[in-house]
């Protein structure tokens, strides 16, 4: 692995104080707020009023942008926005539009009763989860952009620290607002209106927060595409007929795809895995229909070819060359980091209440002890990384993550053991924060100014897509081994981890980035 130059803890500590590390504390807290109003503080407020709980879960995809993001990052990498850009700066500007649609989304959603008008609160669920991911994708880039890559990690925990706290004002803070105006056993949309009212209030420290930052002092490369408004108008009317043409696509293609589902059930298939290759197909036609679509829309003339190369391949395209060989081991590097923490984090919660814990103990020790371990985990791994440099600490944090899972394995046999329930939430979110902020650290070394929203937004997607994915069968392995060799599995399937991470860091330089963005040679 590379050596990163060794820094003293006084510095590693002064990082704390730097202004821009501040500055992602709040912007943590502006991006964690409008995710559990989506989630589990809606999912409340969806069952006070009487929905059934199959509706309640269909809200869940109204975050599906956080998962597609990377489709519209071009357009904030590209697309100054009209007046604001030339007040506020590029990123700026759009922060401010996306904290105030996340506002505006906050507070219709707040406004409509859902035993009344669910369609409607679905519509506002789902411009909150755009609002929010555009607000994540300009933020990301904000900090990749705003500091050298030495403060990276720091900024990350600290991004991490304030997301945390953010989810606690929308999660207990929303949840304790709304039971003060209702009464007990009764529902009152009111009641609501003043949660999520309070909630769209909050959103303004984001707000102030943009307005106080400096614009990050970037040296951008010259468009050879985007000069007139009218070529904007012009790809963004590419743009939408491409997103339409997938949302239509979708739709009509489960007449294809949920046949092949019943038929590979009725072949004997698990159902879990018939709907993986079902809802794949079903996700490779939309995109396929779209891809021609946008193809089309560059032969009919709407949108010139090297517009959209330069906007969708050309970030990708950077990447590889860059990277060479390389690219494709720091690609399966994102793609399975977190996987032992991915997969054995679905089945958490239910692992505590097949033990015998609680509601009230698993609140206490999961929820509140463990996310302030997190917190705290996440500090420290900004601190490490600023010490002993990224990719050291991200193979630490990969070793931990490993080791921790085995833990819960032992806590398996003990039963339900609240001390030790409560050391092993504390190892496992603090070995978590520490490998989440370092890992952050080491993707932000990866992208080039040029393309940051862009490349970025394809990276944060790709680090949880497999994962998620072999997470979905988590539940039908413990059914067919048991929890202990379950959570040890997950531990194995981690070790491949640290070889890529010693390879990736033999392979790339990401603690000095701007030698030329170029891969270094690897050993040996």
């Amino acid at each position: 692995m590379h050596s990163a130059e060794k820094r003293s803890w006084s510095e590693a500590f002064g990082a704390f104080i730097h202004p821009r590390v501040i500055t992602m504390l709040f912007m943590g807290l502006s991006a964690g707020i409008p995710i559990l109003l989506i989630f589990s503080t809606l999912s409340i407020w969806l069952r006070e009023a009487g929905v059934d709980r199959s509706t309640v879960t269909y809200f869940s995809w109204a975050a599906l942008g956080y998962s597609f993001k990377f489709v519209w990052a071009p357009l904030i990498d590209r697309l100054p926005f009209p007046v604001l850009h030339g007040l506020l700066g590029r990123r700026r500007s759009w922060l401010i539009i996306a904290q105030g649609c996340i506002i505006g989304a906050i507070l219709w959603m707040g406004l409509t009763d859902p035993a009344q008008n669910l369609t409607m609160m679905a519509f506002a669920a789902v411009a909150l989860g755009f609002a929010s991911a555009t607000q994540d994708i300009v933020i990301d880039a904000y900090r990749i952009e705003a500091a050298d890559t030495d403060l990276q990690a720091m900024m990350s925990s600290a991004y991490i620290g304030g997301y945390r706290i953010g989810m606690i004002v929308a999660g207990a803070g929303a949840l304790t607002i709304a039971g003060l105006f209702e009464a007990e056993g009764s529902y009152q949309p009111f009641a609501w209106t003043m949660a999520y009212g309070c909630m769209a209030l909050a959103m303004c420290i984001g707000v102030i927060t943009t307005l106080l930052i400096r614009e990050p002092a970037v040296n951008r490369t010259d468009s050879k595409y985007f000069h007139e408004t009218s070529d904007y108008v012009r790809f963004l009317a590419m743009f939408a007929v491409t997103v339409i043409t997938f949302i239509l696509a979708n739709l009509y293609a489960g007449d294809i795809t949920n046949p092949l589902k019943a038929i590979l059930r009725d072949g004997g298939m698990i159902s879990e895995l018939a709907g993986f290759i079902a809802g794949t197909l079903k996700l490779a036609i939309s995109i396929a229909v779209a891809i021609l679509v946008a193809w089309l829309t560059t032969r009919v003339g709407l949108t010139p070819t090297g517009m959209v190369r330069e906007t969708y391949i050309a970030p990708v395209k950077d990447f590889i060359d860059r990277y060479g060989k390389a690219a494709i081991i720091i690609l399966i590097l994102i793609g399975v980091y977190r996987i032992a923490d991915i997969v054995m984090g679905v089945m958490a919660n239910v692992f505590y209440t097949d033990l015998g814990f609680s509601k009230e103990e698993i609140a206490a020790v999961s929820k509140t002890f463990g996310l302030f371990m997190t917190i705290a985990g996440s500090f420290m791994g900004g601190v490490l990384s600023v010490r002993y440099g990224v990719v050291r600490i991200l193979f630490v944090g990969a070793l931990l993550s490993a080791i921790t899972n085995i833990l819960f394995a032992f806590m398996a046999h003990l039963g339900a053991n609240t001390i030790m329930f409560a050391v092993v939430i504390m190892a496992d979110n603090l070995s978590g924060g520490l490998a989440t902020a370092a890992f952050i650290a080491y993707l932000s070394g990866l992208t080039n100014i040029s393309f940051t929203a862009m490349q970025y937004a394809i990276f944060s997607s790709i680090m949880t897509l497999f994962p998620k994915i072999l997470a979905g069968f988590s539940g039908t392995v413990v059914d067919a081994v048991g929890y202990s060799w379950f959570f040890i599995g997950t531990a194995i399937i981690g070790i491949p981890v640290l070889y890529l991470v010693v390879l990736a860091g033999r392979l790339t330089d990401v603690e000095n980035p701007n030698k030329d963005s170029m891969p270094a040679k690897a050993e040996g």
